[in-house]
């Protein structure tokens, strides 16, 4: 070596650390420019693995002395050789701390090994200082361990992270009754597993399974092979703790940081405290967990394996590439909790029960469409050419005949309300309530008790002046009085009644426009519109209904909103399913009425030729097309179906998106225009300029999986090929929502929940009002009734059942005078599609018997229709137990085993305890 120690001293770049400073204080003999250099001022954020290295080094600086004689030379020695460790500590920690990825991803504290559980952002000119550094203050004497970081995309930004210690962790487990993992499962064998081991070894004869997804493509998780049981810090040694880093998974982590940040006090008072509040009062801008790294990776995850269960999640879940493939529903109800774990799997099964049902459309369909040509009533209407119908205005109009409407005829052959087996599709229900019992038992939440939800502030701000004990936790609370509550409510149910009315009042002006464009048409000179002039007002009217729909859902929202919050309900949960309830009506309302004007009340008002009804004796009213209203509804039902899946679909990934890239741009642009800016900021950056999760949580996620339920099954008589559009978009939905929640929105909340809520009472209504429905659109929507009625009451049924509708046509048509309304006409009769007396009969225009008889069928359907599906819905429903019998005893055998096991576990633990202090001891509970 011929660096000498002058040369050494004037290297500025290395500087020894406060904790160095003791050491070499301890010699009596290095000279005083030494010390001089030494009392320079230093980082006030040494390095701590420096500090560590100085620590130790001052360590052995004490322990050996300098010897007489030989005093500069030792200080000369130990000086060098404390330099040169402390250059090659800096080398690593500086020019190798790129390799670390805990160190480059972001996911840790500075020094690499506290991982970062929650963040919380916070602009530097917000003048809540006080109460910020309050409540940070208390944090941290909750145990809690806070880091800040400036944002390297806002100057104006920083950022705080948060850790949790192992011994904040442990106590607040156990105050949340959290089920950590306790002992591997014990699984028995018996005669019935041995039958299912032969069936199992003749399954696999059988090709693979493409849908399931690999077992090595996923991690073994720990949790779901092990019974569990709630944390105890006094019974710690029962529980399966290999490393306590991983033990709390990250999403326990953060619910237990949440819990604390839930119920730490920013100011004195009974209601100070809480994130939400802060959140509120603009303290904070956001708080969130952390992502845990990236979602991509350079290599491919089959040599390599994946980075992070985010990573894996984007590979196994979100891509496109694999819509066809099973979720991993464990993994992603271990990394966003278990109640978007429960969306997920509920939208899973949903998409399961539209198979058979689209492949069941699908089929009648075809069958309509092979069939068509052959069916005796569309083939007495091709060939009506001297069948003169009635014209279908008043003015302009003029009489044609039934032969022209052949195409219409055809195409509503292929939508024949006779697929019966779609009205009996909320028996599917029944099965969600097994697999909810099956996933609630795996992720152990049968023996879960939800703790008592903390209040809302907005209901502890009106009503902090009176208070009253809570039963259960026998503490005093903000309390709101029965006739204040009654009064809000009663307000809250006129505005809801206010805005149905407003729906109400489109639906009219929708009709009112109908009824213009009918007319409007009709005055035109182009053949071609003249003669499908029905056809040209129902296409305009849907388009314009559909536009005013998405118009009024914005508006639906606010006064949703606005009306939750007027009612002050006590707690998140009653607020959610509040301002759900709301929501659905708006919509379900606003979306659905137009469909029940055209299926029950378009053409039963319109009168008769010669008497027709009008709108303020101005507009006739619309009657429908000789072929059926049917064609009208699946027109309806179709292009709202249809553009509605779309526009969801953008809002949901396209707007996102578009934010997304907007906020990498302007990145880009503040970091000079380069391609690796953004892939050079921390996790906590990256996260920070995601989009939050929509405000109402998963309401509106639900909320458009519900309204296409009740859209498919509600009208499905009418339009077969709903449960196909709507597999479609569901497949589409499942890997949209994963992409979604994986890339483009921070990582949510992880929160727990036993059934999604409010959402399957409002799946219940809407099956009992779909069977009930499809009843009516069969009986009196469609022709299945009259056609039924003419078959075994007026047709010839004697000469074969193919020819039992011949002259049913002919028959279900009335005969009108012109002459009585314009002696001008060519023609003088023509017809009209009703069941009355002709004009030369004795009561002219009066309704014949075949009418009456068609109406008592008609009435007489719909009861035995309806007792029949829910007869077949109960039977099915006692059939089916909510909860399986295997399951049942597979509960009572870990109940079994576990008491078992922690009988075993503590016997051990005290036998191990008094062998060790020399005590004798029995094989006995002590």
């Amino acid at each position: 070596m011929h660096t000498s120690i002058s040369e050494i001293l004037k290297e500025k770049s290395l500087k020894p650390s406060r904790r160095s400073l003791p050491c070499l204080a301890q010699s009596q003999t290095h000279p005083i420019n030494l010390n001089l250099f030494l009392s320079v001022p230093l980082s006030p954020d040494p390095k701590p693995e420096i500090e560590g290295l100085s620590q130790s080094i001052s360590t052995s600086c004490s322990i050996l002395p300098p010897q007489a004689g030989h005093k500069m030379t030792h200080f000369s020695f130990y000086l060098f050789i404390y330099l040169f460790i402390l250059n090659v500590k800096i080398y690593k920690s500086f020019f190798l701390q790129e390799k670390d990825p805990s160190n480059s991803s972001g996911l840790f504290f500075r020094d690499g090994k506290k991982r970062i559980d929650y963040i919380l952002v916070y602009k530097k000119s917000s003048p809540q200082v006080e109460k910020r550094c309050t409540f940070e203050k208390n944090l941290r004497a909750e145990g809690l361990m806070l880091e800040k970081e400036h944002s390297l995309t806002n100057n104006d930004i920083m950022l705080v992270k948060v850790h949790a210690s192992w011994d904040t962790l442990c106590k607040y487990a156990e105050r949340m009754n959290i089920r950590m993992p306790f002992r591997k499962k014990c699984y028995f064998s018996d005669t019935r597993s041995k039958g299912l081991g032969r069936c199992q070894q003749i399954k696999n004869w059988f090709p693979k399974n493409p849908m399931k997804l690999d077992k090595e493509a996923l991690p073994d998780l720990e949790e779901s092979d092990c019974y569990t049981a709630p944390f105890s810090r006094a019974r710690m040694h029962h529980f399966t703790i290999s490393n306590r880093e991983t033990f709390f998974s990250n999403s326990t982590r953060s619910r237990i940081v949440h819990h604390v940040l839930q119920r730490t006090k920013y100011e004195d008072g009974k209601s100070k405290m809480g994130i939400n509040r802060l959140l509120g009062n603009n303290t904070y801008e956001a708080a969130f967990p952390p992502h845990e790294g990236g979602y991509k990776s350079r290599h491919p995850i089959k040599t390599h394996g994946p980075q992070n269960h985010r990573h894996l999640l984007y590979e196994r879940w979100a891509r496109w590439g694999i819509w066809y493939k099973y979720q991993p529903l464990d993994l992603i109800r271990r990394y966003f909790g278990e109640k978007i774990g429960l969306y997920f799997a509920w939208l899973g099964w949903y998409t399961g029960m539209l198979i058979p049902a689209a492949l069941v459309g699908v089929f009648v369909f075809l069958y309509g469409l092979f069939t068509m040509d052959s069916s005796q009533v569309s083939k007495e209407i091709c060939e009506a050419n001297t069948t003169i119908m009635c014209p279908m205005c008043e003015e302009t109009c003029e009489p044609w005949t039934l032969s022209d409407s052949c195409v219409y005829a055809k195409v509503r052959e292929q939508l024949h309300g006779e697929c019966l087996i779609f009205s009996a599709a909320t028996v599917f229900l029944e099965f969600w309530k097994r697999r909810r019992a099956e996933l609630t038992y795996d992720w152990d939440l049968i023996d879960w008790e939800e703790e008592e939800e903390e209040l809302r502030p907005q209901f502890e701000a009106k009503y902090s002046r009176k208070e009253r004990v809570n039963p259960i936790s026998g503490k005093p609370e903000p309390f709101q009085p029965f006739s204040d509550k009654l009064s809000r409510l009663m307000v809250s149910v006129s505005g809801i009644f206010f805005m149905i009315s407003l729906v109400l009042t489109a639906v009219f002006a929708v009709v009112v426009f109908r009824l213009i464009a009918m007319e409007k048409f009709a005055s035109f000179r182009w053949h071609f519109v003249k003669k499908n002039l029905q056809f040209a007002t129902s296409g305009t009217g849907v388009c314009l209904n559909f536009m005013i729909i998405m118009s009024l859902n914005v508006v639906y929202e606010k006064v949703a909103y606005l009306l939750t919050n007027l009612e002050h309900p006590r707690t998140e949960s009653e607020w959610e399913n509040s301002f759900a309830l709301k929501m659905f009506l708006f919509q379900f309302v606003n979306l659905n009425s137009s469909t029940f004007y055209i299926a029950f009340f378009l053409g039963r008002f319109a009168g008769r030729p010669g008497k027709y009804s009008k709108l303020f004796n101005r507009w006739r009213l619309e009657e429908c097309h000789p072929s059926g209203c049917l064609i009208d509804l699946c027109l309806q039902m179709g292009v709202i179906m249809f553009f509605k899946q779309i526009w969801n679909n953008f809002m949901e990934l396209g707007y996102p998106l578009l934010q997304n890239w907007w906020s990498r741009r302007k990145i880009k642009k503040g970091g000079g225009g380069g391609q690796n800016v953004e892939t050079q900021l921390p996790q906590w950056d990256k996260d920070w300029n995601l989009q939050p999760m929509n405000a109402h949580g998963l309401v509106d996620e639900y909320l458009e999986m519900v309204l296409q339920f009740g859209f498919t099954t509600i009208f499905v008589a009418a339009f077969p090929l709903a449960p196909l559009l709507a597999l479609l978009n569901n497949i589409i939905e499942i890997r949209l929502d994963a992409y979604k929640f994986v890339t483009q929105w921070r990582r949510p909340m992880p929160a727990r929940a036993t059934d999604i809520g409010i959402w399957h009472g409002i799946l219940e209504g809407i099956g009992v009002l779909a069977v009930i429905t499809n009843a009516f659109v069969i009986a009196i929507t469609s022709d299945y009734i009259p056609r039924f009625v003419y078959a075994f009451k007026y047709g010839p049924c004697f000469s074969g059942p193919s020819r039992c509708l011949q002259g049913y046509v002919n028959s279900s048509l009335s005969v009108f005078d012109m002459w009585e309304v314009n002696n001008s006409s060519m023609s003088r009769y023509c017809r009209y599609r009703d069941y009355r007396a002709p004009p030369w009969s004795s009561v002219p225009y009066k309704f014949t018997l075949q009418f009456w008889h068609v109406l008592a069928a008609r009435l007489a359907f719909i009861i035995v229709f309806e007792h029949l599906v829910f007869g077949i819905k109960s039977f099915i429903a006692y059939l089916i137990p909510d909860m399986p019998k295997d399951l049942c005893d597979r509960m009572r055998r870990e109940k079994y085993l576990m008491q078992e096991m922690m009988y075993e576990a503590e016997l051990e633990h005290l036998q191990k305890e008094r062998k060790k202090n020399g005590r004798q001891y029995h094989h006995e509970w002590p």
